[in-house]
Protein backbone atom coordinates (compact mmCIF):
# COMPACT_ATOMS: atom_id res chain seq x y z
CA UNK A 1 0.00 0.00 0.00
CA UNK A 2 1.14 3.53 -0.71
CA UNK A 3 2.45 5.51 2.28
CA UNK A 4 -0.18 7.67 3.94
CA UNK A 5 0.06 11.29 5.08
CA UNK A 6 -2.32 14.02 6.20
CA UNK A 7 -2.24 17.45 4.57
CA UNK A 8 -1.58 20.14 7.16
CA UNK A 9 -1.27 23.29 5.02
CA UNK A 10 -2.39 24.27 1.55
CA UNK A 11 0.49 26.29 0.10
CA UNK A 12 -0.47 27.37 -3.41
CA UNK A 13 -2.37 26.21 -6.49
CA UNK A 14 -0.43 24.99 -9.53
CA UNK A 15 -2.27 26.28 -12.55
CA UNK A 16 -0.41 24.52 -15.34
CA UNK A 17 -3.09 21.83 -15.69
CA UNK A 18 -6.85 21.83 -15.97
CA UNK A 19 -7.30 19.81 -12.77
CA UNK A 20 -5.82 22.59 -10.59
CA UNK A 21 -3.40 20.54 -8.45
CA UNK A 22 -1.99 22.25 -5.40
CA UNK A 23 1.19 22.28 -3.37
CA UNK A 24 0.61 21.10 0.21
CA UNK A 25 2.63 20.39 3.32
CA UNK A 26 1.92 17.20 5.25
CA UNK A 27 2.32 15.80 8.75
CA UNK A 28 5.48 13.89 7.74
CA UNK A 29 7.11 17.31 7.06
CA UNK A 30 7.10 16.54 3.35
CA UNK A 31 5.85 18.77 0.55
CA UNK A 32 3.63 17.26 -2.13
CA UNK A 33 1.88 18.12 -5.35
CA UNK A 34 -1.65 17.11 -4.51
CA UNK A 35 -4.32 16.00 -6.98
CA UNK A 36 -7.90 16.12 -5.83
CA UNK A 37 -10.88 13.80 -6.14
CA UNK A 38 -13.11 16.84 -6.49
CA UNK A 39 -11.42 18.07 -9.68
CA UNK A 40 -13.35 17.98 -12.94
CA UNK A 41 -11.75 14.76 -14.19
CA UNK A 42 -12.72 12.93 -11.01
CA UNK A 43 -11.22 9.94 -9.31
CA UNK A 44 -10.23 8.12 -12.53
CA UNK A 45 -7.43 10.63 -12.99
CA UNK A 46 -6.03 9.56 -9.63
CA UNK A 47 -6.46 5.89 -10.49
CA UNK A 48 -4.39 6.44 -13.63
CA UNK A 49 -1.74 8.31 -11.66
CA UNK A 50 -1.35 5.44 -9.20
CA UNK A 51 -1.39 2.55 -11.65
CA UNK A 52 0.88 4.18 -14.22
CA UNK A 53 3.17 5.76 -11.67
CA UNK A 54 3.78 2.52 -9.83
CA UNK A 55 4.18 0.55 -13.05
CA UNK A 56 6.69 3.07 -14.40
CA UNK A 57 8.69 2.84 -11.18
CA UNK A 58 8.71 -0.94 -11.30
CA UNK A 59 10.06 -0.74 -14.87
CA UNK A 60 12.92 1.54 -13.82
CA UNK A 61 11.51 4.86 -14.99
CA UNK A 62 11.75 7.87 -12.69
CA UNK A 63 8.45 9.03 -11.23
CA UNK A 64 8.03 11.05 -8.01
CA UNK A 65 6.97 8.96 -5.04
CA UNK A 66 3.23 8.73 -4.51
CA UNK A 67 1.37 8.98 -1.20
CA UNK A 68 -2.21 8.62 -0.09
CA UNK A 69 -3.09 12.07 1.25
CA UNK A 70 -5.92 12.78 3.65
CA UNK A 71 -7.48 16.20 3.36
CA UNK A 72 -9.63 18.08 5.83
CA UNK A 73 -11.31 20.84 3.78
CA UNK A 74 -10.93 23.21 6.71
CA UNK A 75 -7.33 23.89 5.66
CA UNK A 76 -8.66 25.86 2.70
CA UNK A 77 -10.80 28.30 4.67
CA UNK A 78 -8.19 31.04 4.47
CA UNK A 79 -7.58 30.52 0.74
CA UNK A 80 -8.75 33.70 -1.07
CA UNK A 81 -9.40 32.00 -4.42
CA UNK A 82 -13.02 30.84 -4.56
CA UNK A 83 -12.24 28.20 -7.17
CA UNK A 84 -9.65 26.66 -4.87
CA UNK A 85 -12.03 26.82 -1.91
CA UNK A 86 -14.70 24.94 -3.85
CA UNK A 87 -12.16 22.33 -4.98
CA UNK A 88 -10.99 21.69 -1.41
CA UNK A 89 -14.57 21.49 -0.12
CA UNK A 90 -15.35 18.88 -2.77
CA UNK A 91 -12.23 16.82 -2.00
CA UNK A 92 -12.50 15.98 1.68
CA UNK A 93 -11.07 12.57 2.49
CA UNK A 94 -8.54 10.58 0.52
CA UNK A 95 -6.61 12.24 -2.31
CA UNK A 96 -3.24 11.68 -3.99
CA UNK A 97 0.10 13.36 -3.37
CA UNK A 98 3.28 13.28 -5.46
CA UNK A 99 6.63 14.13 -3.97
CA UNK A 100 7.57 17.73 -4.81
CA UNK A 101 10.95 17.93 -6.56
CA UNK A 102 12.42 21.27 -5.43
CA UNK A 103 14.55 23.02 -8.01
CA UNK A 104 13.43 20.82 -10.88
CA UNK A 105 13.07 22.32 -14.34
CA UNK A 106 10.54 21.61 -17.05
CA UNK A 107 11.97 19.42 -19.80
CA UNK A 108 13.33 21.42 -22.74
CA UNK A 109 14.63 19.37 -25.71
CA UNK A 110 16.99 22.21 -26.64
CA UNK A 111 18.63 22.20 -23.22
CA UNK A 112 18.55 18.52 -22.26
CA UNK A 113 19.61 15.64 -24.45
CA UNK A 114 18.08 12.17 -24.07
CA UNK A 115 19.70 8.98 -25.35
CA UNK A 116 17.79 6.80 -27.80
CA UNK A 117 17.58 4.02 -25.22
CA UNK A 118 15.93 6.13 -22.53
CA UNK A 119 13.73 7.84 -25.10
CA UNK A 120 12.64 4.44 -26.38
CA UNK A 121 11.69 3.22 -22.91
CA UNK A 122 9.58 6.31 -22.23
CA UNK A 123 7.86 6.17 -25.62
CA UNK A 124 7.20 2.44 -25.23
CA UNK A 125 5.74 2.96 -21.75
CA UNK A 126 3.55 5.82 -22.96
CA UNK A 127 2.31 3.64 -25.81
CA UNK A 128 1.48 0.86 -23.36
CA UNK A 129 -0.67 3.13 -21.20
CA UNK A 130 -1.82 5.24 -24.18
CA UNK A 131 -0.56 8.53 -22.79
CA UNK A 132 -2.05 11.33 -24.90
CA UNK A 133 -0.35 14.07 -22.90
CA UNK A 134 3.41 13.88 -23.33
CA UNK A 135 3.72 15.84 -26.55
CA UNK A 136 6.09 18.64 -27.52
CA UNK A 137 3.24 21.01 -26.59
CA UNK A 138 3.16 19.74 -23.01
CA UNK A 139 6.03 17.33 -22.21
CA UNK A 140 5.00 16.53 -18.62
CA UNK A 141 8.62 15.74 -17.78
CA UNK A 142 11.03 17.37 -15.37
CA UNK A 143 14.80 17.46 -15.12
CA UNK A 144 15.96 17.05 -11.54
CA UNK A 145 19.57 16.52 -10.45
CA UNK A 146 20.45 15.89 -14.09
CA UNK A 147 17.91 13.09 -14.58
CA UNK A 148 14.63 12.88 -16.49
CA UNK A 149 11.48 12.43 -14.39
CA UNK A 150 8.00 11.61 -15.64
CA UNK A 151 4.97 13.38 -14.17
CA UNK A 152 1.23 13.74 -14.77
CA UNK A 153 -0.23 10.42 -15.88
CA UNK A 154 -3.85 11.40 -15.39
CA UNK A 155 -4.48 11.39 -19.16
CA UNK A 156 -3.52 7.73 -19.59
CA UNK A 157 -5.66 4.57 -19.61
CA UNK A 158 -8.29 6.28 -21.72
CA UNK A 159 -10.13 2.97 -22.04
CA UNK A 160 -11.39 3.19 -18.48
CA UNK A 161 -13.73 5.98 -19.49
CA UNK A 162 -15.68 3.41 -21.56
CA UNK A 163 -15.26 -0.06 -20.10
CA UNK A 164 -17.50 -1.88 -22.64
CA UNK A 165 -14.91 -1.12 -25.34
CA UNK A 166 -11.85 -1.58 -23.12
CA UNK A 167 -10.76 -4.95 -24.50
CA UNK A 168 -10.47 -3.46 -27.98
CA UNK A 169 -8.01 -0.93 -26.52
CA UNK A 170 -5.35 -3.62 -26.36
CA UNK A 171 -5.13 -3.54 -30.16
CA UNK A 172 -5.14 0.21 -30.68
CA UNK A 173 -2.04 1.82 -32.22
CA UNK A 174 -0.12 4.69 -30.66
CA UNK A 175 0.94 7.71 -32.68
CA UNK A 176 4.19 9.00 -31.16
CA UNK A 177 4.88 11.53 -33.92
CA UNK A 178 4.24 14.45 -31.57
CA UNK A 179 5.83 12.80 -28.53
CA UNK A 180 8.25 15.10 -26.70
CA UNK A 181 11.03 12.52 -27.12
CA UNK A 182 10.40 11.68 -30.78
CA UNK A 183 13.34 13.87 -31.93
CA UNK A 184 15.78 11.66 -29.97
CA UNK A 185 15.39 8.58 -32.21
CA UNK A 186 13.67 6.44 -29.55
CA UNK A 187 14.67 2.79 -29.81
CA UNK A 188 11.29 1.20 -29.14
CA UNK A 189 12.43 -2.24 -30.30
CA UNK A 190 15.12 -2.35 -27.65
CA UNK A 191 12.68 -1.02 -25.08
CA UNK A 192 10.12 -3.68 -25.96
CA UNK A 193 12.68 -6.45 -25.66
CA UNK A 194 13.72 -5.20 -22.23
CA UNK A 195 10.38 -4.16 -20.76
CA UNK A 196 7.55 -6.16 -22.33
CA UNK A 197 8.54 -9.48 -20.67
CA UNK A 198 8.46 -7.75 -17.30
CA UNK A 199 4.87 -6.53 -17.70
CA UNK A 200 3.28 -9.69 -16.40
CA UNK A 201 -0.19 -10.15 -15.00
CA UNK A 202 1.44 -10.58 -11.59
CA UNK A 203 3.31 -7.29 -11.79
CA UNK A 204 0.23 -5.44 -13.01
CA UNK A 205 -1.86 -6.94 -10.23
CA UNK A 206 0.68 -5.77 -7.66
CA UNK A 207 0.54 -2.23 -9.06
CA UNK A 208 -3.26 -2.25 -9.28
CA UNK A 209 -3.48 -3.42 -5.68
CA UNK A 210 -2.16 -0.02 -4.61
CA UNK A 211 -5.21 1.80 -6.02
CA UNK A 212 -7.41 2.66 -3.02
CA UNK A 213 -10.77 0.89 -2.89
CA UNK A 214 -12.44 4.28 -2.42
CA UNK A 215 -11.63 5.22 -6.02
CA UNK A 216 -12.88 1.96 -7.55
CA UNK A 217 -16.14 1.21 -5.76
CA UNK A 218 -19.46 1.69 -7.53
CA UNK A 219 -17.86 1.42 -10.98
CA UNK A 220 -20.72 0.48 -13.34
CA UNK A 221 -20.47 -3.10 -14.57
CA UNK A 222 -18.25 -4.37 -11.75
CA UNK A 223 -19.20 -6.15 -8.55
CA UNK A 224 -16.33 -4.81 -6.47
CA UNK A 225 -12.97 -3.00 -6.54
CA UNK A 226 -11.01 -6.19 -7.20
CA UNK A 227 -12.94 -6.81 -10.41
CA UNK A 228 -12.00 -3.33 -11.61
CA UNK A 229 -8.34 -3.99 -10.79
CA UNK A 230 -8.50 -7.25 -12.74
CA UNK A 231 -9.91 -5.40 -15.76
CA UNK A 232 -6.99 -2.96 -15.80
CA UNK A 233 -4.58 -5.89 -15.52
CA UNK A 234 -6.23 -7.74 -18.41
CA UNK A 235 -6.07 -4.82 -20.84
CA UNK A 236 -2.46 -3.89 -20.10
CA UNK A 237 -1.23 -7.48 -20.05
CA UNK A 238 -2.78 -8.00 -23.48
CA UNK A 239 -1.30 -4.79 -24.85
CA UNK A 240 2.28 -5.16 -23.62
CA UNK A 241 3.67 -7.95 -25.85
CA UNK A 242 2.96 -6.31 -29.22
CA UNK A 243 2.37 -2.60 -28.70
CA UNK A 244 5.82 -1.78 -30.11
CA UNK A 245 4.61 -3.05 -33.48
CA UNK A 246 1.89 -0.39 -33.55
CA UNK A 247 3.90 2.69 -32.51
CA UNK A 248 3.97 5.27 -35.31
CA UNK A 249 6.83 7.78 -35.47
CA UNK A 250 6.08 10.08 -38.38
CA UNK A 251 6.51 13.77 -39.05
CA UNK A 252 5.40 15.87 -36.06
CA UNK A 253 2.64 18.39 -36.53
CA UNK A 254 3.86 21.97 -36.65
CA UNK A 255 1.18 24.22 -35.27
CA UNK A 256 -1.98 22.18 -35.52
CA UNK A 257 -4.38 21.65 -32.63
CA UNK A 258 -3.58 19.25 -29.84
CA UNK A 259 -4.94 15.73 -30.26
CA UNK A 260 -5.66 15.47 -26.55
CA UNK A 261 -9.35 15.19 -25.61
CA UNK A 262 -11.25 18.33 -24.69
CA UNK A 263 -11.65 17.39 -21.04
CA UNK A 264 -7.86 17.41 -20.78
CA UNK A 265 -7.07 20.59 -22.68
CA UNK A 266 -9.82 22.65 -21.08
CA UNK A 267 -11.82 22.94 -24.33
CA UNK A 268 -14.44 20.42 -23.27
CA UNK A 269 -16.80 20.01 -20.38
CA UNK A 270 -15.48 19.30 -16.90
CA UNK A 271 -11.93 20.47 -17.48
CA UNK A 272 -11.88 22.97 -14.68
Amino acid sequence: MLPEVTATRYVTPLREGGSLPGLVEADDLGTYVMKFTGAGQGRKTLVAEVLCGRLAQRLGLRVPELVRTWLDPVIGLSEPDEEVQELLKASGGLNLGMDFLPGSLGFDPLAYQVGSGEAGRVVWFDALVNNVDRSWRNPNMLVWHGDLWLIDHGATLIFHHNWPTARAAAERPYDASDHALAPFAPDVEEAAAALAPRVTAELLAECAAEIPDEWLVDEPGFADADQVRAAYTEVLASRAPTIHERIALGEPSKDGPSQAPGWLTGKGGGAK
